[in-house]
């Protein structure tokens, strides 16, 4: 395909979750005749408009999909704004002479955007990076049968099920068991938590004069350098870039999105290409 397909702002669920949900099952769902009239119309004619008609007849089902992962503390939302983009990938990747809906092609690429959301703001470590391991996150919580650790027969039944070693469950059924626990004790700690936070195990260097000098050296350095890495963008580009990064008060997706008129994703690209200009100009310098 020649053209891109961009979001449109109906796309983002904005701040009124609600609203928006309404809105996307008031659209009508097309027919097979109808959807296959417009995937003709953006495959063979790159007819932009009849592909912003398949993306907004099939929003409803991204919302359906994106409420079944409930549990991991994460938006509602943000999992829908990611299945969106996940919609649009499939939008664009669609053969119409295939002979499938494109409801069937597009699950794939909404989970999977869904999936990559999870498994980058769950947790602040990374809790599975293999293919095993994705697998086993996102089934076996759904494979347990009750709340306890897992016996030998459901390890064991797990395991063949999904096609994976039955050491990878137990290592996987232990991470999720644990937590995140953050270096520096929580403001209301007695002193015996206190005691007990990591922070109190590091060695304190922050006295060490050479070491000082050096962190100071440093943060001149990069401050110096970001500072010429923003000079590199657009006036809206660098605006984006110091709301969301840089100022105390941090702007989300979607209030830059209202304020500039385009979708939350648009502001996301237009910050990640930024970033990448920023990051390739100070590799430059080094």
């Amino acid at each position: 395909m020649g053209k891109e397909l961009q979001p449109v702002h109906t796309l983002s669920p904005g701040v009124d979750l609600n609203a928006y949900i309404q809105s996307v099952y008031s659209i009508p769902v097309l027919t097979r005749e109808e959807e296959q009239e417009l995937a003709d119309a953006y495959f063979h004619e790159e007819d932009l408009d009849a592909a912003r008609k398949l993306v907004l007849a099939h929003l409803r089902f991204v919302v359906h999909i994106a409420r079944s992962y409930p549990g991991y503390g994460l938006p509602l939302g943000d999992l829908i704004q990611e299945g969106n983009v996940g919609l649009m990938k499939a939008v664009k990747r669609f053969d119409p002479d295939r002979g499938v809906r494109l409801v069937s092609f597009a699950v794939h690429w909404i989970k999977a955007e869904i999936h990559e959301y999870i498994l980058r703001n769950w947790r602040i470590v990374k809790i599975a990076t293999t293919k095993a391991q994705r697998k086993l996150f996102f089934n076996l919580r759904s494979s347990k049968k009750g709340l306890g650790w897992l016996s030998p027969e459901e390890a064991k039944a797990i395991a063949d099920g999904l096609g994976v070693e039955v050491k990878n469950v137990y290592e996987m059924e232990g991470r999720l068991a644990n937590y995140d626990l953050g270096y520096d004790a929580p403001a209301d700690a007695d002193d015996e938590d206190s005691y007990q936070a990591p922070v109190y195990f590091l060695e304190d260097q922050s006295q060490d004069p050479a070491q000082l000098v050096e962190n100071q050296d440093t943060e001149s350095s990069n401050t110096d350098a970001l500072e010429r890495g923003l000079d590199l963008l657009d006036e809206r580009s660098r605006d984006i870039v110091q709301r969301r990064w840089l100022d105390e008060s941090k702007a989300t997706l979607h209030e830059l999105a209202d304020e500039y008129g385009v979708s939350a994703e648009r502001i996301r690209q237009i910050e990640a290409a930024a970033m990448k200009k920023i990051r390739k100009m100070i590799e430059s310098e080094e």
